[in-house]
């Protein structure tokens, strides 16, 4: 049996949040669950198996876009999905592989899009390492 692959969904409205849970965990999907951006982080730092980031682009003190590119500089391999839209003549570039807009997106869709999504990862690009613990508290202070 093929091991379940894991999700780290990252939403500050806990409803959504179990909502997403719960449909990944019934589709086979083992699920890591944190309400903000910076419990993201500690989660994802110190769970190197996880396999995909899901993150909802609305948060406060940390918003996805800023969450993903913090834990891209931790381990660039990790396919990432941001929730949400970003605002039209925003420059802000964020490090999500696709951008889903919730209002838009299926369940169908979304489920097809982590699918797709996970199987791209193939671990560590050449010579794109994990950082340690240390190195991680160091880039959360920053």
């Amino acid at each position: 049996m093929r091991p379940k692959k894991v999700i780290l969904c990252v939403d500050d409205n806990e409803q959504e949040l179990s909502v997403l849970k719960f449909m990944l965990q019934t589709n086979g999907y083992k699920v890591l669950a944190a309400t903000n951006g910076q419990e993201a982080v500690a989660v994802f730092v110190s769970t190197p198996q996880v396999d995909l980031v899901l993150a909802d682009g609305q948060m406060p003190q940390m918003s996805g876009s800023q969450l993903l590119e913090r834990l891209k500089r931790i381990a660039g391999h990790v396919p990432m999905i941001l929730l949400g839209e970003v605002p039209a003549g925003s420059a802000e570039i964020h490090s999500a592989d696709p951008l889903t807009v919730r209002k838009n997106c299926s369940v169908q869709d979304l489920l097809e899009r982590i699918k797709q999504m996970s199987a791209r990862k193939r671990g560590p690009r050449k010579g794109a390492q994990r950082i340690s613990a240390a190195e991680a508290e160091l880039a959360r202070a920053s």
